[in-house]
């Protein structure tokens, strides 16, 4: 892929009325984006009944170049990578979607065609309930599927959320943004944004010096629904921009999850909504998402699963524990039950015990013994 290729690409995103389904289509006709400038004037004849001498005009821009030149040339300065469709890194899930912008623009270490890939998006105003999810379904994801990629949008709440969960347990993570990349939005985010650079990435359509207007979110979630295998609701009012997203990913017939709540739960309406009306299937924790999608994988033994083995003397409380957890996954009312073991005596066990890494807490209470 040669630079003038890439500017031309980028000049193409700046010209007016030219979306990026047009964009697309005027690539694929004339065979590259350099030839769009270079032989505009045939454009209509290449593309008979579909352009006429308006794309002849609109094309016939000489400061959209200039500006997808001086675009470039911080991308270079700045060491960004600008991927065009047309390249082996561009997102192949991305491709796929009808309306893929033309150019990316990414800052960041992840691959962008991992073998597994979904997105985490969720209410400005996260509740415990939401934060807590996020962070039991990163931890347990993690034991099954430890190459999945966690895709987000940097936003206030859940998207935030979600996105340092994945860094707590050592998951890539790439942040969607509804701006360039010469500012991070919101600013207080920036810690976390440049703690993903190294494990993840940050990734936009969007040119520097665009601001992160109203209308441009809408834009950037498709990118976010595009990029992923699935997307899950976290939580949602009944109206919202992750309820958007959802509708995106059903578009490009993703699969999408969403985590139910209470009735009378303000953020859990939108999960509820899109449940009742099959938009989105229920799922209450990773086990029940990474069997939904039916993904095939082997884990790698986690840091906890190898620490186990670093505590091989347990007490006969803890014996007792594991002896009944051998035989499933258990509440710990179960557990008390079982064992005769004081319910404040074992919480005390439990918590030590998960922080061995001898068991793990999965969704709904239920703790599960790491083999």
């Amino acid at each position: 892929m040669t630079d003038q290729e890439r500017i031309c690409s980028i000049a193409l995103t700046q010209i007016a009325g030219i979306g990026p389904v047009w964009a697309r289509n005027l690539i694929q006709a004339m065979g590259s984006a350099v030839d769009v400038f270079d032989r505009r004037k045939e454009v209509p004849e290449v593309m008979k009944g579909v352009a006429g001498a308006r794309v002849v005009e609109a094309l016939n821009c000489p400061q959209a170049l200039t500006r997808a030149e001086a675009e470039y040339e911080f991308v270079v300065k700045n060491h960004l990578k600008c991927i065009t469709m047309g390249e082996e890194e561009y997102p192949s899930r991305l491709r796929e979607c009808d309306d893929a912008p033309i150019v990316l623009y990414y800052k960041g270490n992840a691959s962008l065609n991992p073998p597994h890939a979904v997105s985490l998006v969720g209410t400005r105003h996260a509740t415990d309930y939401g934060k807590n999810l996020c962070l039991r379904f990163m931890r347990d994801l993690v034991e099954m599927v430890p190459d999945v990629l966690i895709v987000s949008g940097l936003a206030y709440g859940i998207d935030i959320h979600a996105h340092r969960a994945a860094l707590e347990y050592n998951l890539s993570t790439i942040g969607v943004l509804a701006h360039g990349l010469d500012r991070i939005y919101p600013s207080v985010h920036r810690k976390t944004a440049v703690d993903m650079i190294a494990r993840g990435g940050l990734l936009t359509e969007f040119m520097s010096g665009t601001t992160p207007d109203r209308y441009n979110f809408v834009s950037r979630n498709r990118i976010v629904a595009g990029l992923c295998d699935a997307t899950i609701v976290v939580e949602s009012a009944a109206k919202g921009g992750s309820l958007i997203t959802a509708d995106i990913a059903e578009s490009y017939h993703r699969d999408c999850f969403a985590f139910p709540g209470r009735s009378e739960d303000e953020y859990s309406k939108g999960c509820n909504q899109l449940i009742r009306d099959n938009k989105a299937t229920l799922i209450q924790s990773a086990e029940d998402f990474v069997r939904a999608m039916c993904w095939d994988v082997k884990a790698t033994p986690s840091p906890e699963a190898i620490q186990r083995t670093l505590f091989p003397d347990l007490s006969a409380d803890e014996c007792a524990i594991v002896s009944k957890l051998e035989e499933g996954s258990q509440q710990i009312n179960s557990l008390v039950v079982a064992t005769d073991i004081p319910v404040n005596r074992m919480n005390s066990l439990l918590f030590e015990m998960e922080m061995k890494g001898i068991i793990s807490l999965q969704a709904g209470g239920i703790y599960k013994l790491l083999t």
